[in-house]
This record gives C-alpha cells, sequence and structure tokens, in this order.
C-alpha cells in the first residue's frame, strides 16, 4: 500500500511539475466595434470555450471597417468577420480570401424610411432623396429593388451620408436610406420616437446571402487552429440560442457601453439570425449571389465556389 501510495504522490508530483500546454494565439479581426452582431465570438472567449479548443483569441476592433479582409489577405491577421458580397467581390479582385464559417446567416442590410412618412412602398422612393454610405455593392441592391418595382437609379437622387444613416431621416436630409442594418437602425429611431419602416432586400429582387462570414487566408487552409475556431463559435451560437440571459450576461461583462436599450435590442433582434452551424456552406446559394453580383456589374465572372469558401473539417 504504501508503494502505490509514493507511486501516486510521484505521478502527482511530475503532473505538477509538467507546465500546461500554451493556448494557440489567434488573432481575429472584427469588421466593426464590438456590437451584438459579434456575440457568437464574445460569448466564446468569456466562456471559455476557445481555451477549452487550445485557443487564446484576440479580437480586435479595426481602426478602419475596410481594412479586416485585406490585413488577413496580407497574412497579419489570422481571421477576419466579412461580409459575402464584398469577399465574393474581393476575391474577384485578386485577394487570397477563403469564407470558414458563418456568424450571420440572413441579409441585414435594408432600406428604411420613417413609418409615418409618405413612403409606404418602394415605388413611393420615386423622386426622393436616399442616402447611403458605401456606393457599389449598395448601388446595386437598390438598384435591383428599385427594378422589381418598375424603378430604377435614375429616378431616385442619391445623398452620401457618411455613415449617419438614421439621423439623416430623422432631420429631413432623405427620405430613406440604403445600407441601414435592420437590427440597428430600426431600434435606434424607435428610441427616438420616430419608428422606422424597412423594405428588405431579400424580398424586393436581391437574392438572400449571409451577411456576416469568417474569412481567412486561402494559403492557410490547413492551418488547424481554424476547425477549433469554428467549434467553439458553433458552441458559442447554441449556447447563445439555449441560454439567452447568461449568454448575455457574458456579452456585456466589462462592457457596460453594450447594456444600454439600444445594444438590449438589437440582441433580440439579432439572436435568431445567428448561423447554428457556422461550418455549413449553401454552394447554390453563393452561386446564385455571384450570379447577381456579376449582373450588377460588381464582378466579372462567376467563380465556383469552391475558388472562396470551404466546409471545414469540424469533428
Amino acid at each position: 500500500m504504501k508503494h502505490v501510495m509514493a507511486a501516486v504522490v510521484l505521478a502527482a508530483g511530475l503532473c505538477a511539475a509538467v507546465p500546461a500546454a500554451a493556448a494557440d494565439k489567434l488573432t481575429l479581426i472584427l469588421d466593426w466595434f464590438v456590437n451584438p452582431d459579434h456575440a457568437p465570438l464574445v460569448v466564446a472567449k468569456e466562456l471559455g470555450f476557445f481555451t477549452d479548443e487550445g485557443l487564446d483569441v484576440e479580437l480586435v476592433a479595426p481602426a478602419d471597417p475596410n481594412d479586416p479582409p485585406k490585413l488577413v489577405a496580407a497574412g497579419q491577421a489570422d481571421v477576419a468577420v466579412s461580409y459575402q458580397p464584398q469577399l465574393q467581390v474581393q476575391v474577384g479582385q485578386g485577394l487570397p480570401l477563403v469564407r470558414i464559417a458563418t456568424l450571420v446567416s440572413t441579409p441585414l442590410n435594408s432600406v428604411v424610411v420613417l413609418a409615418d412618412g409618405p413612403v409606404k412602398s418602394v415605388k413611393d422612393l420615386k423622386g426622393r432623396k436616399v442616402g447611403f454610405s458605401v456606393g457599389g455593392f449598395e448601388d446595386a441592391v437598390l438598384g435591383a429593388m428599385l427594378e422589381k418595382n418598375g424603378l430604377s437609379l435614375k429616378d431616385v437622387s442619391l445623398v452620401n451620408v457618411n455613415f449617419s444613416l438614421s439621423p439623416s431621416i430623422l432631420s429631413g436630409q432623405v427620405d430613406a436610406v440604403i445600407g441601414a442594418f435592420r437590427n440597428f437602425e430600426l431600434n435606434q429611431m424607435a428610441l427616438e420616437e420616430r419608428p422606422g419602416r424597412a423594405f428588405f432586400p431579400e424580398e424586393e429582387g436581391v437574392p438572400p446571402y449571409d451577411e456576416l462570414v469568417l474569412v481567412a487566408n486561402k494559403a492557410k487552409l490547413d492551418d488547424p487552429r481554424l476547425p477549433r475556431l469554428v467549434r467553439a463559435v458553433e458552441r458559442a451560437s447554441l449556447y447563445i440560442l439555449n441560454h439567452q440571459e447568461p449568454a448575455h450576461a457574458a456579452f456585456v461583462k466589462g462592457r457596460p457601453e453594450l447594456n444600454d436599450d439600444l445594444n438590449r435590442r438589437a440582441w433580440a433582434d439579432t439572436l435568431p439570425r445567428f448561423a447554428n452551424n457556422p461550418a455549413a456552406l449553401d454552394p447554390a446559394r453563393y452561386t446564385r449571389f455571384a450570379e447577381f453580383l456579376k449582373a450588377r456589374g460588381l464582378t466579372g465572372t462567376v467563380l465556383p465556389v469552391d475558388a472562396y469558401a470551404v466546409t471545414l473539417p469540424v469533428k
């Protein structure tokens, strides 16, 4: 018995002498400052899901929202939060990017107007001012929505409101805005007691797409950290779905600015839009949207989906 006890003590001592394996560091660049769109990432970090996968994930808000995919393409970051349309356009321009997971699996983009204003349908936009923040894709979306309703971009006046979306409507600078995220701008307007009405691209001639995706460098798809990252994000997405209150508590921990009325409303509106199986990929859906981008003149060709989107072997 003494020999057994001695062996146990020796084994325990040896285990204590061996340091725990260091977690693999991974830098993930967000598309914007932390907000409810990033809940699966924040919850995975706060609740130790990344740690359980042997990862030390640093979530970094970008200085410029245009930079994250470019940093990944240049090898200066491991993963970035991006947008399916942006990914398809940038890959067409030669950036070595690939989608490895989905965060938000429905469009968030919308055209927003005042609920009590004169615009009751997309047709009512004729002759009115429409604010936008980023040209190109937003023009293409708005153009498709107008065409479905017998109009064209020539029937509206486009005004660059420089990311001041709901304020430009509330001030009367414009009659509508394109690029408004339905989980934020509508809530912001409601809190100002000036409710808004949204017209959804996927109901007005634009194919549905994944709003937020995770992208990596195509040359580094064999990185063993990537499947572990996606596995942790899936665990967090399901946890949020099953345990909304503790998930929200983890999300706002140490971030009181995310626990205000606007962000709580946005949290509730975004929750059903998270991808419960982030690794899953629908090639037909991506092809359909690639054809839309080509038809709108944003890309020159329809690339095969496996050129820019993959399903990682997440076990």
